[in-house]
C-alpha cells in the first residue's frame, strides 16, 4: 500500500521534512520513494505542497500518515478533523489500581505461606510432645 509521509532530512537539531509517496513497507529513512510532493521546515514554518500531485496520489489509493494528514488539514488540501498524534499515557488512577491488585495478590500468597508454616509448627509440636511423653514414661 502506498503511503504519503514525512522523510526527515537535515542536520542534527535542524530538522527538515520532505513529504514523499512511498510503499509503507519501506523504512522512512531508506530514501526509497516514488515521488516528492512537498516539504516542510518546522523551524522557519516554511512549507510547499504540490496539491495536484497529492490529489493524484490520493486518487490512486495512497494513505496519509497521521502527521501529514494534520498538515494537509491545516493547509486546507483535504477536509476533515485533525487526528490526535500523541498517544495518551496511563492515568495515575489506572496504574494505582494495578499496583493494588498486585499487592493484594502478594498478600494472599504471604498469608498462605504463613498458614502453611503455622500448620507445620503445630505438627512438629505434636510429634515432639509425644516423644517427650514416651521418654518420660519409661
Amino acid at each position: 500500500m502506498l503511503k504519503i509521509r514525512f522523510l526527515r532530512t537535515g542536520k542534527k537539531n535542524r530538522p527538515f521534512f520532505r513529504i514523499v509517496v512511498t510503499d509503507e513497507r519501506n523504512a522512512p529513512q531508506s530514501g526509497r520513494f516514488l515521488e516528492i510532493v512537498g516539504f516542510w521546515d518546522p523551524l522557519t514554518k516554511e512549507r510547499k505542497i504540490e496539491k495536484e500531485k497529492v490529489k493524484y496520489w490520493l486518487s490512486k489509493g495512497a494513505q496519509l500518515s497521521e502527521s501529514v494528514h494534520n498538515l494537509f488539514v491545516s493547509e486546507k488540501i483535504i477536509e476533515g478533523q485533525k487526528i490526535a498524534v500523541h498517544h495518551k499515557s496511563k492515568s495515575k488512577s489506572d496504574s494505582s489500581e494495578e499496583v493494588k491488585d498486585s499487592n493484594s495478590a502478594g498478600q494472599e500468597v504471604e498469608n498462605q505461606e504463613e498458614k502453611q508454616e503455622d500448620k507445620e509448627q503445630k505438627e512438629g509440636e505434636d510429634n515432639n510432645g509425644g516423644a517427650e511423653e514416651k521418654a518420660g514414661g519409661e
